[in-house]
């Protein structure tokens, strides 16, 4: 069974059962994705244990890679990203999501797999591109205008990952006569990427990390596929693309730190403007994703307070697989049951959808780091971390990295009671939807039960995190639940209520009159490539009009020299004979051969 365990990577499982989706019926092919997400769970759980190591090994072009790597971090990806899936596909099924979206799924699953057991880089920017190329037929697939979303989805993976390929190739030169030719790539042979490959790196991964301006496609794309497909890609891609930053970056570096508390504000303060269910969701991915990149980030701390923010920014990984799906699906079952995507058509909904209205407080009080729920746990260890920066004591002596962070935490508790007050509360129920099905109901009660199971037994949280006996050491102090961090939530929790209703009329007015940058680099991007396709074909035209005019003018000379002659103004007999015309062709040959020898 061990040998099993280690020899068997779990993304070729789920490939094969993406074709069994297609091939058996409906319900026996999500029967068998669903025990494929399981046992990539499993797994993962049991080789937590004591499997870590590289254990499928080989060599590509000559460089050695590994296909399946475990350590702490592989398999702490492992362990959330089986358990959501498995939750997903009960999802998928309970929503009537057509064979071909669990199919697409299960691929897109496999393929981000196959990037967080990748034990090098080419191994993982294969995976990585994969990842890209699933994704966007799970877009596609429902048509419409996701067809047009999920073109702009491709490109701007394509082009982060042609970024973080040359990223990659740049890595592979500056480590050529430091290690071994062929480790050069082994995720071993170094501590994250060259230092001359940051910029690249940075880029590319930026893209799927939804960095401040490369982030438009989130809430340009997920609003668009089917509910179910939204579950899947609201988690994947973006939580994968910080774990490769962390592959990237381990030790950290305040530029992306401040880069995380930038995007938390920025990414909550567009949520606030939204009405959209789906696409308020998608800006709180790139505001979560902002807690998560300052822990990271500040791994460059010294001695423990580094591996503590690294802790913190992989335990909010973690939780947020957990409580942004839960909010996809409690989303997806209004949608679903409604047919209505604007929540200012809803309201009063949570009589008439109470299990649905139940979950979405759990998912709500999860993302806002309400005590009791699991985001209170990793988003408090974050803000912790950023306590040890003093070097911008801007307001009442903290630094500003904290106050971004807890501007950010102010703006998802607005969100959140803005989404809920509308979905649930607003007006009196105009609809009258079933709730959720029992499908449906399971794939939100895995996903929420966890949330609170880590909320409430959050040592379980933290031993499948990284660097364990660090945090649980006496030297970190380490208290969630004390006085300050409980003062400090309710603190934020009232102010999220109280600004919400205080700022609901000029949020409202504000909300058609805040355009996000794709209202500026979609057409600028657009009108570019139209000129330059413009600008091609006109130098082609011009270019082939002079070559056919150059042409025509070289073969009317040869056709008629004197009158050629004539009008250059040159009055001359054009003569010769047999003989002398035999002399100049035979030296034009001659010289003519002797340039071909000589090039």
């Amino acid at each position: 069974m061990n040998a099993v365990l280690t020899s068997l990577p779990p993304y070729v499982v789920l490939a094969a059962a993406a074709f069994l989706v297609l091939a058996l019926p409906r319900r026996a092919g999500h029967a068998a994705a669903a025990l494929a997400t399981l046992f990539t769970f499993v797994q993962a759980v049991l080789l937590g244990d004591g499997g870590t190591g590289a254990h499928v090994a080989t060599q590509l072009f000559g460089f050695d890679v590994v296909l399946f790597n475990v350590d702490q971090f592989s398999l702490l990806m492992g362990v959330v990203v089986g358990f959501l899936a498995t939750a997903a596909v009960l999802y998928a099924y309970g929503t009537d999501a057509p064979t071909w979206v669990t199919a697409f799924a299960m691929v897109y699953v496999s393929s981000t797999l196959g990037t967080i057991y990748a034990g090098d880089w080419l191994t993982l920017i294969f995976f990585w591109e994969l990842m890209a190329v699933t994704s966007t037929l799970l877009v596609w697939q429902y048509g419409g205008a996701a067809v047009r979303a999920g073109y702009r989805y491709a490109l701007f993976h394509g082009i982060g990952g042609t970024f973080l390929l040359g990223a990659v190739a740049v890595h592979g030169a500056s480590m050529l006569g430091s290690v071994p030719a062929a480790e050069i790539f082994l995720f071993s042979a170094t501590t994250g990427i060259h230092a001359s490959a940051t910029l690249l790196a940075a880029i590319g991964i930026g893209v799927n990390c939804g960095f401040i301006f490369l982030h438009t496609w989130l809430p340009d794309t997920y609003p668009r596929p089917h509910v179910a497909a939204s579950v899947f890609l609201s988690v994947f891609t973006t939580k994968t693309a910080a774990y490769v930053m962390y592959r990237a970056f381990p030790e950290g570096g305040m530029w992306l730190a401040y880069l995380g508390g930038f995007m938390a504000v920025y990414g909550a303060f567009f949520a606030l403007l939204q009405y959209d269910p789906r696409r308020l969701l998608s800006y709180h991915i790139q505001a979560q994703l902002g807690y998560m990149l300052a822990g990271f980030g500040l791994a460059t701390l010294a001695g423990n307070s580094g591996d503590f923010a690294v802790v913190g920014g992989f335990a909010h990984l973690f939780n947020n697989v957990l409580y942004k799906s839960l909010l996809f699906m409690t989303v997806g079952v209004v949608i679903y049951r409604t047919g209505v995507e604007d929540i200012r058509e809803m309201g009063g909904l949570w009589r008439e959808m109470p299990v649905t209205f139940l979950v979405y407080v759990v998912g709500a009080a999860s993302i806002t780091a309400v005590p009791g729920f699991n985001g209170f746990i990793s988003k408090g260890m974050v803000i912790d971390s950023a306590h040890e920066l003093h070097n911008f004591e801007l307001l009442l002596g903290e630094g500003l990295l904290w106050w971004l962070l807890i501007l950010g935490g102010v703006g998802t508790f607005m969100s959140f009671i803005k989404l809920g007050y509308y979905m649930f509360f607003h007006g009196s129920a105009s609809l009258s939807p079933k709730d959720a099905t029992p499908f449906q109901t399971a794939g939100m009660v895995l996903a929420g039960g966890a949330c609170v199971f880590f909320g409430v037994f959050y040592y379980q949280l933290i031993e499948l995190m990284p660097f364990t006996d660090i945090i649980l050491s006496e030297d970190v102090y380490f208290k969630p639940y004390s006085t300050k961090h409980l003062t400090e939530s309710g603190a934020l929790l009232v102010s999220g209520f109280v600004g919400f209703f205080a700022l609901k009329r000029p949020l409202g007015w504000l909300a058609h009159r805040m355009p996000d940058a794709d209202s500026a680099t979609y057409p600028a991007v657009f009108y570019l490539a139209r000129g330059t396709v413009w600008g091609v074909t006109e130098l082609w035209g011009a270019v082939d009009r002079a070559v056919m005019r150059t042409v025509a003018a070289v073969e009317w000379t040869a056709m008629n020299p004197r009158e050629a002659l004539g009008r250059a103004g040159v009055d001359v007999e054009i003569r010769a004979g047999i003989g002398r015309s035999v002399l100049l062709l035979t030296l034009a040959a001659g010289v003519a051969l002797f340039v071909f020898v000589l090039a």
